[in-house]
């Protein structure tokens, strides 16, 4: 079922999700609609995305994963994958200063060696530039795929098999957690689906278990703070029970 978003919908002030995972969606069809190139699309959405990260630090939100870049993305034209390297050198470089300020610590989540080494290196910059803050941790998921990620945790569990480092008695959730890239972070709470588009595309398969969602009409450069209100004031309404009656 589609979300109908309230532009007066204020939420209440508990309970706050502790996560908050955003697929930003809509950036090629929202560029295609108005006749704007497909980089402008993107370059709004990282608007979006500064503007839902100030959104989580006054919420009291403390984690926000946002799915920048898939595996699968690598097939799209050439030049479209051009410029989205170029938006991230470019988000790295002039939000930098803006995070720190608003306390904001950044992690990557993904296959981040396999990138070019301009975004390599900006992003490693963005994550050592920001790593004291406190208020928000914000995880660009870049070069990610939810496969691949479960694929290299069995991968390590393996090896620590063989090298009698675990026994294969006691993998459990928790052995498979802590070698997934949001080792040490708990599961979202809400994931939020601008676009339109109802499936989650490879993205943090095993942490979405039991995650509510949430989908809207809007195309990501479109998402703005009120947006993200109704979807706080959509999870608060609904009764999480994680499988029990």
């Amino acid at each position: 079922m589609r979300n109908v978003e309230r532009a007066a919908a204020v939420p209440a002030p508990s309970p706050i999700p502790k996560h908050v995972a955003v697929i930003m969606d809509g950036n090629r069809r929202w560029a295609r609609s108005r006749g704007f190139p497909l980089a402008e699309g993107y370059r709004r959405g990282i608007a979006s995305l500064r503007e839902l990260t100030r959104a989580c630090r006054d919420r009291g939100v403390p984690y926000l994963t946002a799915f920048g870049f898939s595996t699968e993305n690598w097939k799209r034209d050439a030049s479209e994958v051009s410029s989205l390297f170029d938006l991230c050198c470019i988000f790295a470089r002039t939000e930098a200063p803006g995070l720190r300020k608003d306390g904001v610590c950044v992690q990557v989540l993904g296959d981040v060696a396999a990138l070019p080494p301009a975004p390599r290196s900006a992003l490693s910059s963005l994550v050592e530039n920001t790593k004291d803050g406190r208020a928000v941790t914000l995880n660009l998921a870049v070069n990610y795929s939810g496969r691949a990620e479960m694929a290299s945790a069995v991968r390590q569990i393996a090896r620590d098999v063989r090298d009698g480092i675990i026994d294969p008695e006691r993998v459990d959730e928790a052995a498979i957690e802590s070698r997934l890239y949001t080792a040490g972070i708990p599961d979202p709470d809400l994931l939020i689906r601008p676009g339109g588009e109802h499936r989650i595309s490879n993205f943090l398969l095993y942490q979405l278990a039991y995650t509510e969602l949430f989908v809207s009409d809007v195309h990501w450069p479109d998402f703005n703070r009120e947006h993200f209100d109704a979807a706080l004031v959509s999870y608060q309404q609904r009764h999480r029970r994680y499988g029990a009656t």
